[in-house]
């Protein structure tokens, strides 16, 4: 299995702004591997301009709220690379695209890190932060994993933030449970328009959204 680092990825969207998203990026050899899965704006952005920052963030509700519509962290410009990295951070890596492998669903950008440098010490591990970050992914699969099982995930997950959770960690905690409760609440009470129509009554033909 390779080792996959999960950080803040920061790409610049053609007006120049900063486009942040959680990513996993996967050690292969020396470099490393971004594989989004498309339609994705870190797919554009990187076919544009090949550069992008990985960074560790010091406070986990940035990777709670990018996954929740909440995109709106500091940044600052990157030391050796046309783009900028998340301000708040333990370490972060400034990265160029060597290699891209094409695919129709999830193509793979092999990139060689151009700079790295350490911000703050990391002085020890939080369960509840960890928590946190599952939940994250979690709440990024709700079309794939079936209700239940994110459920019983999200119960156990539970402990570890009534356990070790500080206020960054219980806040980043809620806007996951409300992500996470809306969206299972819409896949089990679709609205008028969502449902299959009824086989007595008329067909309708499905419209791609």
């Amino acid at each position: 299995m390779p080792l996959i680092l999960e950080t803040i990825v920061t790409t610049l969207n053609a007006d120049g702004t900063a486009h942040l998203v959680p990513f996993g990026l996967i050690a292969e050899d020396d470099a490393y591997v971004v594989a989004p899965f498309r339609p994705s704006p870190t797919i554009t952005n990187l076919e544009r301009h090949p550069f992008l920052a990985a960074a560790s963030p010091l406070d986990v509700r940035v990777i709670a709220g990018c996954v929740t519509g909440r995109r709106d962290w500091a940044t600052v410009p990157c030391e050796r690379i046309d783009g900028v990295r998340l301000a708040q951070a333990h370490a972060h890596m400034e990265l160029a695209v060597e290699a891209v492998m094409e695919d129709a669903l999830r193509p793979r950008y092999r990139c060689r890190v151009v700079h790295q440098a350490m911000h703050a010490p990391f002085l020890g591990y939080v369960r509840a932060r960890n928590a946190v970050i599952e939940a994250a992914i979690l709440s990024t699969r709700l079309h794939l994993l079936p209700a239940e099982k994110i459920e019983a995930e999200m119960a156990y997950l539970a402990i570890a933030i009534a356990k070790t959770a500080g206020p960054a960690e219980a806040e980043a905690w809620r806007w996951i449970e409300e992500k996470i409760r809306t969206g299972l609440g819409a896949a089990r009470n679709p609205s008028a328009e969502e449902r299959p129509p009824s086989p007595s009554g008329p067909q309708h033909k499905e419209t791609s959204r």
